[in-house]
C-alpha cells in the first residue's frame, strides 16, 4: 500500500469535518467531491450556492450533497463577528470592522475551527500564505508552548539510487529568517510531525554549507546554536548540525565528514537555515526528480489550518485534506488525555 493510500485509509476512520474557504475555485470543489466520495472527511464549502452550482464540477452528482455556507448569510455570522470583536477590540478593531472581516471566508472558516463547527481548514489555492495565516493566528492561535508556526513538506521519493523513500523538509513556507531559537522549534516540531503523521523515527539534520566546522561564519553559528537548543528541548530525538546536505543523507559521505554523528548519512528530517534555501530546494527537487510532495503542513497551530500552494492540483488538495484530518484527530486525542504512545501510529519505512 502506498503512503498516500494509507493516509486516506487512516483518515476514513475519524469522521472529521474540514472547511474549505475557497469554494469558488474549481479545484477545491473537485477535491471536495473526492474527499466526500472516499469518506476522507465531511467537506464544508464556503461560498454562495448559486455561484458554486455554476462551476458545475461534477455533471452527475454536482454539489447537491455538500454542506455549503455563505458566511454573511449564515446563522453563525452575528455570533462570530461579535466574538471576533471581543477578541480584537484591544487591538483597535471596531465592531464595524469585525462585521466586514467575518464576511471574508478565511476569517469565517477560522472562527468555525476555533468554535468547533469544523475540525480543520484547508486553503491557499487562491490565497497567499500570509492571507491564510493572518486570520488563523489571530483567531485560533498557536499551540501551548509554541512560539513559531512553520511549514513542513513530506517528500515521497521513488528514485532507485536514493536510500530512503521519504524525507521531511522544513521550514519551506513561513519564516524567512528564523533565529536560533525559532530554528530549534522548527526542528522539534518537524520531528514530531514526522513521527505522528508518517510514522518515521525522526533523525533530524540542521543543514548548512558547513559540516562540523569545515567553514566559519555567523550563519553557521546560528545553526550550531539551534542544534544545541533543539537537543535540550527533545533529548530523546536524534538531532545534529551543522551538516551539509550530502553529509546528512548519503551514508558514506556522512561517515567520512562527520564520523562521530549518529545522524549524518541517516537523516530523514532536513531543517533548512532559512526560507529561501528551503523553498528553492523543495521546488527544484519536486520539478527535477521523481518526487511527490505533500504540503506545506502547518505546524504549531492550536487546531489545524493548512495552506496550499496556489499551483496545487486536485490531488494535492485531497492529500493535504487527509493530513489535516489526522492532525485534527491528534488534537482530539490530546484533549481527551491519551498518551503520546497511544496517539502515534507506527508505519514501516526504509528510513
Amino acid at each position: 500500500m502506498s503512503f498516500i493510500q494509507e493516509l486516506k485509509e487512516r483518515s476514513q476512520t475519524t469522521n472529521r469535518k474540514i472547511v474549505f474557504p475557497e469554494g469558488n475555485d474549481p479545484r477545491i470543489l473537485r477535491a471536495a467531491r473526492i474527499v466526500k466520495d472516499q469518506e476522507i472527511a465531511t467537506p464544508i464549502i464556503l461560498g454562495k450556492e448559486k455561484e458554486l452550482w455554476a462551476i458545475n464540477v461534477d455533471p452527475i452528482k454536482g454539489i447537491s450533497d455538500f454542506l455549503i455556507v455563505d458566511p454573511a448569510e449564515s446563522e453563525e455570522y452575528e455570533e462570530f463577528y461579535h466574538k471576533y470583536y471581543e477578541m480584537r477590540k484591544d487591538k483597535g478593531v471596531s465592531l464595524e470592522k469585525a462585521k466586514d472581516l467575518l464576511k471574508d471566508p478565511l476569517y469565517f472558516s477560522a472562527m468555525m475551527v476555533k468554535n468547533g463547527f469544523a475540525d480543520g481548514s484547508v486553503a491557499g489555492a487562491a490565497n497567499t500564505t500570509a492571507n491564510v495565516l493572518r486570520p488563523a493566528l489571530q483567531i485560533i492561535g498557536t499551540a501551548s508552548g509554541v512560539s513559531v508556526v512553520s511549514g513542513t513538506f513530506i517528500m515521497l521519493i521513488d528514485t532507485p539510487h536514493v536510500p530512503r523513500d521519504m524525507l521531511i523538509f522544513a521550514d519551506c513556507a513561513v519564516n524567512p529568517q528564523p533565529d536560533a531559537q525559532q530554528l530549534a522549534e522548527i526542528a522539534v516540531s518537524s520531528a514530531r510531525t514526522a513521527r505522528s503523521i508518517t510514522g518515521l523515527n525522526p533523525s533530524v539534520a540542521l543543514l548548512s554549507f558547513s559540516t562540523k566546522g569545515s567553514a566559519q561564519h555567523p550563519l553557521i553559528d546560528k545553526v550550531v546554536e539551534a542544534c544545541r537548543i533543539a537537543r535540550k528541548m527533545e533529548p530523546d530525538i536524534g538531532i545534529d548540525g551543522e551538516l551539509q546536505a550530502d553529509a546528512a543523507i548519503v551514508p558514506n559521505i556522512g561517515e567520512r565528514k562527520a564520523p562521530n554523528s549518529k545522524v549524518a548519512g541517516k537523516a530523514n528530517v532536513l531543517i533548512f537555515p532559512d526560507l529561501q534555501s528551503a523553498n528553492i530546494s523543495y521546488k527544484l527537487v519536486e520539478r527535477l526528480a521523481n518526487i511527490t510532495v505533500i504540503g506545506p503542513i502547518l505546524q504549531g497551530m492550536e487546531k489545524p489550518v493548512n495552506d496550499l500552494s496556489r499551483g496545487c492540483s486536485v490531488e494535492d488538495i485531497v492529500n493535504l485534506t487527509a493530513i489535516t484530518v489526522l492532525q485534527a484527530d491528534q488534537v482530539s486525542q490530546s484533549s481527551s488525555g491519551k498518551t503520546k504512545e497511544e496517539s502515534e501510529v507506527q508505519v514501516e519505512s526504509k528510513s
